[in-house]
Protein backbone atom coordinates (compact mmCIF):
# COMPACT_ATOMS: atom_id res chain seq x y z
CA UNK A 1 0.00 0.00 0.00
CA UNK A 2 1.33 3.71 -1.05
CA UNK A 3 1.11 6.35 1.94
CA UNK A 4 -1.51 8.01 -0.67
CA UNK A 5 -3.34 5.14 0.14
CA UNK A 6 -2.41 5.23 3.81
CA UNK A 7 -3.69 9.19 3.95
CA UNK A 8 -6.75 7.95 2.47
CA UNK A 9 -7.79 5.27 4.77
CA UNK A 10 -6.79 7.84 7.91
CA UNK A 11 -9.20 9.83 6.98
CA UNK A 12 -9.10 13.84 5.98
CA UNK A 13 -7.03 15.72 7.75
CA UNK A 14 -8.20 19.71 9.45
CA UNK A 15 -6.90 22.56 11.19
CA UNK A 16 -7.68 22.47 14.87
CA UNK A 17 -9.12 25.69 14.83
CA UNK A 18 -11.47 24.81 12.27
CA UNK A 19 -15.15 25.59 13.74
CA UNK A 20 -17.13 22.86 14.96
CA UNK A 21 -20.15 23.81 12.09
CA UNK A 22 -17.29 23.54 9.67
CA UNK A 23 -16.33 20.42 10.70
CA UNK A 24 -19.21 18.73 10.51
CA UNK A 25 -19.87 20.12 7.34
CA UNK A 26 -16.77 17.80 6.08
CA UNK A 27 -17.39 15.12 7.70
CA UNK A 28 -20.95 14.99 5.72
CA UNK A 29 -18.91 16.06 2.40
CA UNK A 30 -16.07 13.08 2.96
CA UNK A 31 -18.68 10.69 4.64
CA UNK A 32 -16.26 10.16 7.37
CA UNK A 33 -16.86 9.16 11.04
CA UNK A 34 -13.63 11.17 12.18
CA UNK A 35 -10.93 14.17 11.20
CA UNK A 36 -7.78 13.62 11.99
CA UNK A 37 -6.38 17.08 13.28
CA UNK A 38 -3.45 19.38 13.07
CA UNK A 39 -1.64 22.17 14.83
CA UNK A 40 -0.51 25.44 13.41
CA UNK A 41 2.60 23.78 12.28
CA UNK A 42 0.82 21.05 10.77
CA UNK A 43 1.80 18.76 13.33
CA UNK A 44 -0.65 16.18 13.92
CA UNK A 45 -2.22 16.31 17.46
CA UNK A 46 -5.14 13.72 17.61
CA UNK A 47 -8.25 13.02 16.02
CA UNK A 48 -12.49 13.89 17.03
CA UNK A 49 -15.15 11.58 16.37
CA UNK A 50 -18.55 12.71 15.01
CA UNK A 51 -20.63 11.37 18.09
CA UNK A 52 -18.20 13.93 20.33
CA UNK A 53 -19.27 16.57 18.17
CA UNK A 54 -22.61 15.63 18.37
CA UNK A 55 -22.08 15.79 22.35
CA UNK A 56 -21.17 19.46 21.86
CA UNK A 57 -23.28 20.43 19.46
CA UNK A 58 -26.33 19.35 21.74
CA UNK A 59 -24.94 21.31 24.86
CA UNK A 60 -26.30 24.50 26.42
CA UNK A 61 -23.16 26.66 26.20
CA UNK A 62 -22.90 25.49 22.42
CA UNK A 63 -21.99 28.55 19.76
CA UNK A 64 -20.87 28.57 15.80
CA UNK A 65 -17.56 30.13 17.19
CA UNK A 66 -16.39 26.90 19.33
CA UNK A 67 -13.32 25.32 17.77
CA UNK A 68 -12.05 21.55 17.52
CA UNK A 69 -9.48 22.37 19.73
CA UNK A 70 -11.96 23.73 22.13
CA UNK A 71 -13.78 20.31 21.75
CA UNK A 72 -10.65 18.63 22.63
CA UNK A 73 -9.84 20.80 25.59
CA UNK A 74 -13.28 19.65 27.03
CA UNK A 75 -12.86 16.20 26.29
CA UNK A 76 -14.04 13.61 28.58
CA UNK A 77 -12.43 10.07 28.65
CA UNK A 78 -13.24 8.12 25.78
CA UNK A 79 -16.40 5.74 25.62
CA UNK A 80 -15.52 2.26 25.12
CA UNK A 81 -18.44 2.58 22.68
CA UNK A 82 -16.92 5.33 20.43
CA UNK A 83 -14.43 4.30 17.86
CA UNK A 84 -10.75 5.32 18.53
CA UNK A 85 -9.21 6.01 15.52
CA UNK A 86 -5.35 6.01 14.97
CA UNK A 87 -4.63 9.56 15.28
CA UNK A 88 -1.70 10.82 13.04
CA UNK A 89 -1.19 6.88 11.46
CA UNK A 90 -0.13 8.72 8.37
CA UNK A 91 3.11 7.55 6.75
CA UNK A 92 5.03 10.68 5.19
CA UNK A 93 4.90 11.04 1.43
CA UNK A 94 7.09 9.37 -0.49
CA UNK A 95 7.28 6.11 1.97
CA UNK A 96 5.85 3.03 1.87
CA UNK A 97 4.16 0.75 4.39
CA UNK A 98 4.96 -2.77 4.43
Amino acid sequence: MSAVDDMEAAGPRVSDDMTVEVALSVMASARVEYLLLSDGDDQCTGSITLPELAVHCGSSTYTDQIQLRDVLADRLPRSASFPSPSPCAVSSPGTRST
